[in-house]
């Protein structure tokens, strides 16, 4: 069975990543975030799954420490 994909708006983020707008795009630009998906001309959104992995690695990290 395949996992069902799930977009989030910015809000959704920051309510599980809590970054600034301007700090997500930051990250995005180097690369270290997961990028954002364009829905249409004026809508962005993330994968859940994505942003879930990005925690998920910063937990490890910790843990490895």
């Amino acid at each position: 069975m395949q996992t069902q994909q799930k977009f989030i708006r910015l809000t959704q983020v920051q309510e599980i990543v809590p970054y600034s707008a301007s700090q997500i795009w930051r990250l995005e630009k180097k690369g270290t975030f997961p990028s954002r998906v364009r829905l249409g001309e004026n809508r962005v959104a993330w994968l859940s799954s994505e942003i879930n992995e990005w925690v998920q690695a910063r937990l490890n990290a910790r843990n490895k420490n």
